[in-house]
């Protein structure tokens, strides 16, 4: 079935998140010029996994571009889990300490969930603490999971309409799929979850206004999977042969959708920004603000 070429916007994902990092910034700058102390995020390394070492680059870069201060607590692989929830366990009673995460994944042994679940709920800024999850699944206020919200944030910015439109998630986990599909509820969006076992899969994609790719496969949405004028967001990063693809095929798409998030420099950016966002609003929260 063919389709009137349309204009597809190909999201900018890393301006988008320049921009919301540039008012963060002037944030901070007006709490220091207050008299009071910028924020500070706590990063837990555990191991010398490469990616996740070149993650905590980018995110203590992040965190000095927008005046926010950063730690990095670098464990030992061969701790034991234990050793490394009594460094969380400090870290949370540390006042001068606002956000903490631990980063993922964790070396092999160690419970991410029994992890996650040690770190304050109210220093929690990676959203992943059972009680944050369990506030965002009511629709409390809570520190949410940074991809999903940085989506809806994406999703604001180009006044993608949210109530009454059909969103398709492809994806379950935790971090994305899950939340995702809650925020996009909040927002009055009807949601559909999908994941690698659902039946007619293209059918249930061609019916979304908003389609988030989170599966995690290798360029598993293509162009006929998309119903025109869609707006799709791709959250996954897989490497094939040598290069780094997502889970929408994007070339395919284009003429289709009226939006598509590129799997560089598209949600990825705004994840770190969100957690930039969520280590301030931890701050505020903690000052009663």
């Amino acid at each position: 079935m063919s389709h009137p070429p349309r204009r597809t916007i190909v999201v900018d994902g890393l301006g988008l998140a320049n921009e919301l990092r540039a008012a963060l910034a002037d944030e901070i700058a007006e709490l220091r010029a207050a008299g009071r102390r910028a924020p500070c995020l706590a990063v837990v390394l555990v191991g010398d996994d490469p990616a996740s070492a070149s993650y905590i680059k980018g995110k203590r870069r992040a965190c000095e571009r927008v005046g926010m201060g950063s730690v990095e607590h670098k464990l030992a692989a061969a701790l034991s889990e234990a050793a490394v929830i009594e460094r969380v366990e400090a870290l949370n009673q540390d006042e001068t300490v606002d956000g903490i995460l631990v980063q993922l994944p964790l070396p092999k042994g160690m419970r991410p969930n029994r992890v996650a679940a040690a770190v304050d709920p109210a220093k929690d800024v990676d959203g992943l603490h059972p009680l944050n999850a369990g506030r965002l699944l009511l629709g409390e206020p809570c520190l949410t999971p940074c991809t999903p919200l940085g989506i809806l944030k994406l999703l604001e910015r180009f006044e993608i309409p949210l109530a009454g439109a059909h969103a398709v998630v492809i994806g379950r986990s935790a971090i994305v799929g899950k939340p995702v599909s809650l925020l996009l509820q909040q927002a009055n969006a009807t949601v559909t979850m999908c994941h690698s076992r659902t039946r007619g899969l293209a059918e249930f994609c061609r019916s979304a206004d908003v389609l988030v790719a989170a599966a995690g496969v290798p360029r598993l949405v293509r162009g006929d999977w998309v119903k025109p004028g869609a707006a799709v967001i791709d959250v996954g990063v897989s490497e094939v042969d040598g290069e780094l693809v997502g889970d929408v095929d994007t070339e395919s798409v284009m003429g289709i959708a009226a939006l598509v998030t590129p799997h560089r420099r598209g949600v990825g950016p705004l994840t770190i920004t969100m957690l930039l966002h969520n280590t301030l609003a931890a701050y505020r929260a903690r000052c009663g603000e």
